[in-house]
């Protein structure tokens, strides 16, 4: 009769087999099944537990020196919920400044508050890398300014808040809520963080109406033009569409929302502007900052040693006054992307071939605007004193008959195309669901309605298909549905 045996008894046999019957622990592990070190290890714990020894036991470790003290970890759940705006770092910083021992690492920090519910894991965004990073060489040699919005109180009132940051040190130098970013209250706020901390070398902002004419419908310059320039400042405007290039200042922004007003309800704007003002000391003075080593950034900012005492001219943030448009006048752009004016040449872009343009010409400058986009800026080659020829109507030439040949009529669909010979051409929205009649002259594919040119291209199409498309000079026919 076959008696099954347990794992034990088994294992007692074996070392049973190496201790007395003195078989070799290659024959062992051969017949049992198993490796050599196995049946090493069966001796082994028999010598030091006997048969116990042979029980089967977890394999967890009895200790694990990596793993985060319990006391570290309630410090890290106290630190995040004292300050919600902290992320690991952060935390990590102010457990090495007290003196904790071992130090957790950043991920460790960062489990720990997955752990307890204190923020959300999410899948790690990638670095982006394509992004030139510059930085001033000194504080107080660039401040970037910009305007939030979507900040309310209590009640559904709106504000904005007009910020300013000094590029080197990270410094907030202007933080003010306003119910409207007006050009005033703007200016006012330019003017407070002047009086305060001294005057930078240069301004940063974007093209806002309240910081530059550059494609305002007024002459200019306006209010903030004025404080700048009465002060020696220099003001440097972004190109369109690129926010990243005022990006500490748009980063201040999104630390400012996510750390005080998401945590934080106020019924007045004076109660609200005076917590501002207390979270904005405890940002310039105690919290650390990453891009300056984990440092406040008042210990850069205090190196500039800028001049407080400041005389602000009052005149400077009066409204401009009414001054006559520069004269304007049209142009058409080249195949080339140049404009001609006063016998020279001057480039818009290359893009815009065939599409007029407005030029202004003020104080020596020449400037280049398509649909109120300002295009291209460039010195005016010829005397300022000389005004350039008055508007005038482009000339416009006479339409030309159509080439004498064997044209195919075709139907110009919603989009303004014409499908011939399996490809595409534009004839444009004017002729939408009309019937124009194509035909090859030489290398081009020309579009006429009623004997007169509309519209010309290149050669797109493959020849070969040409035959097709001949074929059939009225087009596809279409087909007829049966009679029901």
């Amino acid at each position: 009769m076959l008696v099954e045996l347990g794992l034990v008894e088994q294992r007692y046999q074996a070392v049973l087999e190496v201790l007395n019957d003195g078989a070799t622990v290659t024959d062992v592990a051969r017949r049992f099944g198993v490796a050599r070190q196995t049946v090493h290890d069966w001796l082994r714990l028999y010598a030091d537990q006997g048969l116990a020894g042979l029980v089967d036991r977890s394999s967890k470790p009895l200790s694990c020196p990596h793993q985060m003290p319990a006391a570290t970890e309630a410090r890290i759940v106290e630190l995040r919920r004292t300050h919600p705006g902290w992320g690991p770092r952060t935390i990590v910083n102010q457990l090495r400044r007290a003196g904790v021992e071992p130090l957790p690492g950043r991920s460790s920090v960062y489990r720990c508050l997955v752990r307890h519910g204190l923020i959300d894991p999410q899948r790690r965004r990638r670095r982006r890398s394509d992004y030139k990073r510059w930085e001033r060489s000194r504080a107080m040699e660039l401040w970037q300014m910009d305007v939030v919005g979507r900040i309310y109180l209590a009640d559904g009132t709106e504000l904005s808040a007009v910020t300013g940051i000094d590029d080197h040190s990270r410094f907030c130098v202007i933080a003010t809520l306003v119910r409207r970013a007006t050009a005033r209250p703007v200016c006012d706020a330019l003017i407070a963080g002047l009086k305060r901390h001294g005057v930078p070398d240069a301004i940063l902002t974007d093209n806002g109406k309240v910081f530059t004419a550059r494609f305002g419908a007024g002459p200019g310059p306006v209010a903030f033009d004025r404080i700048c320039h009465d002060h020696g400042i220099r003001h440097l405007l972004t190109a369109p569409y690129s926010p990243t290039t005022t990006g500490k200042v748009e980063r201040l922004h999104k630390t400012m929302r996510r750390e005080f007003f998401n945590l934080n309800t106020f019924t007045t704007i004076d109660e609200a502007q005076a917590g501002l003002d207390a979270w904005v000391e405890e940002y310039n003075t105690e919290r650390d900052h990453q891009s300056l080593g984990d440092r406040p950034p008042i210990e850069r900012f205090r190196l500039a040693g800028a001049d407080h005492e400041l005389e602000i001219v009052e005149s400077t943030v009066e409204p401009p006054r009414d001054e006559p448009l520069p004269p304007r006048i049209t142009r058409r752009v080249g195949v080339n992307g140049c404009i001609s004016l006063a016998c020279h040449r001057y480039l818009a872009a290359r893009w815009l071939a065939g599409e007029v343009v407005e030029v202004a010409v003020e104080a020596g400058l020449v400037e280049i605007s398509h649909r109120g986009v300002l295009i291209a800026s460039h010195a005016l080659r010829r005397p300022v004193g000389a005004a350039p020829a008055v508007t005038r109507r482009p000339r416009v030439r006479p339409p030309r008959p159509a080439t004498i040949g064997s044209p195919v009529r075709r139907l110009v669909d919603s989009s303004g195309s014409v499908s011939f010979a399996g490809t595409n051409y534009r004839v444009g929205n004017a002729y939408k669901r009309a019937q124009v009649d194509v035909a090859i002259v030489g290398t081009r594919v020309q579009f006429a309605l009623n004997g007169t040119v509309i519209r010309e291209h290149p050669i797109r199409h493959d020849p070969a298909k040409e035959h097709g498309a001949f074929a059939t000079p009225t087009g596809r026919p279409r087909k007829k549905r049966p009679a029901a």
